[in-house]
């Protein structure tokens, strides 16, 4: 089980081989994104974000690496996706924006969440909406669509018919036998496509830590139920703003207990009008309402369903837990977080969590009753794909290396050859050939930030510095020198931001920093680049030293 971390740069492809690049999703969960490569021509299977961590300050959104597409854009026949979430459709404008007649691929509530988020951007797509069931040859490329169940409508897996070989890559999926719109994981294609030989099983990696079986969704109905007979309050539920079988429960909730719903995040009122325009979300008559007119409603009447879920420092329920939003959260009030927590999100969500109860809220989750089931396949229903389809190859995707890896364990447990369980993480190249999978190098990868309005221009470099500025402070030394002589003709002046001391914990220095300046001018250092350096040394030294810091050190010769 080696995740190949020296591996060489790939051959040159040769025709009738096919090439898949993850360029997102692998080693982490989210900006899920593959690339499929046959005769000089590209498939695209998803194109999500990733959402920053803390160690990412300043930081919007987290793409997959776009750069090994810039000079290749005109070989890509076109994008697939597998349903609608933001990791898994979120990079879809910055990709179009690189080149906008890239077909897309998608079911149709998938089509109708990716359009509206285009708009935003001032991009018209191409789309083609399928179904399940449907197929589409394009170019090379041989697409049956397959139904699976989620946690949005509508999510689609694709198998993918090539001369190399096929693929079924599932995208996100579990196994829900009494799902809420009745539209279950289609596992009679699994077992038809079984028969016919899977080449590669791209799976879902990201509850293979789980025993047995996921939840399903329609065990938290009498939660919700109870919850809400109990409250005498407010209600604010938080969830994704995409999670339409959550939002159809709490409605089904409210309509029961005789509250209205009131829709409070930009996302979460675009999504959910688009379902129920589309017809995935039964919304009664009369039960919804203007968060404006919510307001003047009597507590016990209302229910605000918000994003924010994850602990995103603007999202709704971030604001109201810092008492900074428009819905006002007090002692009374029932706040119910509908969501499991995405790795690295937890210090986030515990922050809001604490913010509500210190308002005097009662707060509900995941971890004190049964308010969200995940989306995900767990171990169990893994097994029972393995053994339906009995695939050649096994490539894990969507998950933290512990996830690929229990994954791979469960491939090697029933059958599968633990030479054809393809590990591999971001940028790592997979060849297969009449059926055989094998990995031949990788390609260098990188992050891409969208900064404000930047876009994959800030770097690694910038980040440490970003880091050190909010841990460690900075330190601004300004002179003015003589170049004729290598005379200080002005200062040292020394200011410091974000370090406890006063300026005048360095007026010791002053002496000691004038003379190494004057004694390197001397010595025939009269570039400023030189003597700023002779500066952040002796400096650095300093504060290293007397105040135990490592703060940013900047710097600055005005040559006279």
């Amino acid at each position: 089980m080696n995740f190949h971390p020296e591996l060489p740069t790939p051959p040159a492809l040769a025709d009738g081989t096919l090439r898949m690049i993850a360029l997102g999703g692998l080693g982490e969960v989210g900006r899920n994104m593959h690339v499929i490569e046959l005769n000089g021509r590209l498939l695209i299977i998803d194109c999500g974000v990733l959402f920053p961590e803390e160690n990412q300050p300043g930081v919007d959104l987290v793409l997959p690496d776009l750069s090994y597409l810039e000079d290749r854009l005109d070989d890509i026949e076109a994008i697939v996706l597998t349903h609608g979430h933001e990791d898994h459709i979120g990079a879809v404008p910055y990709l179009l924006r690189m080149r906008q007649d890239i077909p897309i691929l998608g079911s149709q509530l998938t089509l109708a969440f990716l359009e509206a988020k285009l708009a935003e951007h001032r991009i018209k797509p191409i789309t083609l909406a399928v179904k399940e069931g449907q197929r589409e040859k394009i170019k090379a490329f041989d697409l049956e669509f397959v139904a699976v169940n989620h946690s949005i409508p509508d999510a689609l897996a694709v198998f993918i018919r090539t001369a190399a070989g096929t693929i079924l890559n599932t995208g996100d999926f579990k196994m829900d036998q009494l799902p809420l719109d009745g539209r279950i994981t289609d596992l009679r294609s699994f077992a038809r496509f079984g028969e016919e030989g899977v080449d590669l099983f791209q799976v879902d990696s990201t509850n293979a830590e789980v025993p047995g079986f996921t939840t399903s969704e329609i065990e938290i109905a009498p939660t919700l139920d109870r919850l809400f007979a109990n409250a005498t309050g407010r209600i604010v539920v938080a969830s994704f703003a995409s999670h339409v079988h959550r939002v159809q429960q709490v409605i089904d909730a409210a309509h029961t207990h005789k509250r209205r719903v009131a829709f409070v995040g930009r996302s979460m009122v675009r999504n959910m009008g688009i379902a129920a325009d589309l017809g995935f979300l039964r919304v009664p008559d009369g039960i919804l309402v203007d968060p404006k007119k919510a307001d003047n409603l009597p507590p016990e009447q209302v229910v605000f369903m918000s994003t924010g879920s994850q602990g995103e420092p603007m999202a709704a329920l971030s604001r109201m837990a810092n008492g900074d939003h428009k819905v006002e959260v007090g002692k009374g009030d029932l706040v119910i977080l509908a969501s499991s927590l995405i790795p690295g999100n937890e210090n986030a969500v515990f922050r809001v969590i604490n913010g509500l109860l210190r308002l005097g809220a009662t707060v509900v989750h995941q971890s004190n009753a049964r308010v969200h089931v995940s989306g995900h396949a767990s171990a169990g229903e893994l097994l029972y794909c393995y053994n339906i389809l009995r695939p050649k190859n096994v490539m894990p995707i969507h998950g933290e290396v512990r996830h690929l890896l229990a994954n791979g364990a469960l491939a090697i447990k029933t059958g599968v050859a633990a030479e054809r369980v393809m590990f591999a993480e971001n940028g790592v190249v997979i060849d297969m050939k009449n059926g055989i999978a094998n990995v031949v190098g990788a390609i260098e990868f990188h992050n891409m930030y969208v900064d404000g309005s930047s876009v994959g221009e800030v770097t690694e470099a910038e980040l440490k510095d970003r880091r050190i500025l909010a841990d460690e402070g900075f330190v601004s030394v300004f002179v003015v020198m003589d170049s004729s002589n290598g005379r200080v003709l002005s200062g040292p002046e020394i200011h410091a931001k974000g370090i406890a001391e006063d300026d005048s914990v360095f007026d010791a220095l002053m002496p000691e920093l004038k003379k190494a300046l004057e004694e390197a001018a001397k010595s025939g250092s009269t570039d400023n680049h030189q003597l700023q350096q002779v500066m952040r040394r002796v400096v650095g030294r300093f504060v290293g030293t007397k105040l135990r810091r490592r703060p940013m050190i900047i710097p600055i010769v005005i040559d006279a």
